[in-house]
């Protein structure tokens, strides 16, 4: 189990990272360090890129510029990737930010929005779905930050369906089961989740999901769920089942 520090600030950076380097953070990120955190040169970061693995580093100065680390040693290694893609249909923006945010927690590796017949929203904030993604992962002591795909249209998805990748589709129509059992199967290859929307998907959408030859359909209960909280719902049972809960 890795030694986790939730007391020193985290931070996301783009730069590569190694021992004894040295690098000027962005704008925003000074501000959020010296006058929202209020820390003071010698003070200890911790900063990941999602591909290097976390580094221990000390502010050793802040002016205008910007503030400069000074890179010291590496905390933790950088973990594999997950196997677990979540595909949704977007929300409006407050139980989207929510979503998001869940699907980085709970180890996604890609996160895709995916437009369907009854999607409410089909215009998103890019900019403000990564930031969400990054913030989760900052306060979550997450290495690893997923890829986040454009929205693609779900017949388009479907169309596209590589043969070895593993469907479970969250479906409010499939018979009430235990979700476990119908998940215990012999999943060698990469996994989706995929998320409906608010109104659910159409009966022609259902049927074309139910074609793909790898798909499992999978009941998340007696009750109806709201997307958001599905997802988390979803996602917690799969990585139960398939995934690194081990």
């Amino acid at each position: 189990m890795p030694d986790y520090d939730f007391r020193t600030p985290r931070l996301f950076v783009e730069s590569a990272l190694s021992a004894d380097s040295s690098l000027t953070l962005e704008r925003e990120q000074s501000h959020y360090l010296i006058h929202v955190l209020r820390l003071l040169p010698e003070d200890a970061v911790l900063i990941f890129n999602g591909k290097d693995g976390e580094f221990l580093a000390r502010i050793t100065e802040t002016s205008k510029k910007g503030a400069k680390l000074a890179v010291i040693r590496q905390t933790r290694p950088q973990p594999p990737l997950g196997r677990i893609e979540f595909l949704f249909a977007p929300l409006k923006q407050a139980r989207l930010d929510y979503l998001v945010q869940k699907a980085v927690e709970m180890g996604s590796y890609r996160i895709g929005p995916v437009i369907t017949q009854h999607t409410q929203v089909t215009r998103l904030n890019r900019d403000r779905l990564f930031a969400n993604m990054i913030e989760a992962a900052e306060q979550c002591g997450i290495l690893a930050v997923p890829q986040l795909l454009p929205e693609r249209k779900l017949d388009t998805v479907l169309d596209s369906w590589e043969s070895n990748r593993t469907l479970i589709f969250c479906d409010e129509r499939a018979e009430i089961a235990n979700p476990l059992a119908a998940l215990q199967k012999s999943v060698t290859g990469p996994i989706s989740v995929l998320i409906g929307p608010e109104g659910g998907f159409s009966a022609e959408e259902r049927q074309k999901i139910l074609k793909i030859q790898s798909v499992i359909p999978l009941s998340l209960g007696p009750r109806i769920l709201r997307a958001d909280t599905a997802a988390v719902a979803a996602l917690a049972l799969v990585q139960a089942a398939l995934g690194d809960f081990g």
